[in-house]
């Protein structure tokens, strides 16, 4: 009876992790494509000299 609750507990743990794992797996997409947009939105905004802050340069 005791392997028994010790296996339940075994697979409980398991499946916890697993979904954890999963939604770590999940917040990393959506951060990846927050990201790519950003630099996509930064990409499109330069202008034509590179610089980002070429403002009051002596």
């Amino acid at each position: 009876m005791i392997i028994l609750i010790i296996l339940l507990l075994l697979a409980l743990v398991l499946l916890g992790f697993g979904f954890a794992i999963h939604l770590l797996w999940i917040a990393a997409a959506v951060v990846l494509i927050v990201w790519i947009l950003g630099f996509a939105r930064h990409r499109r905004g330069r202008n034509s000299s590179g610089r980002r802050y070429a403002g009051n340069r002596r």
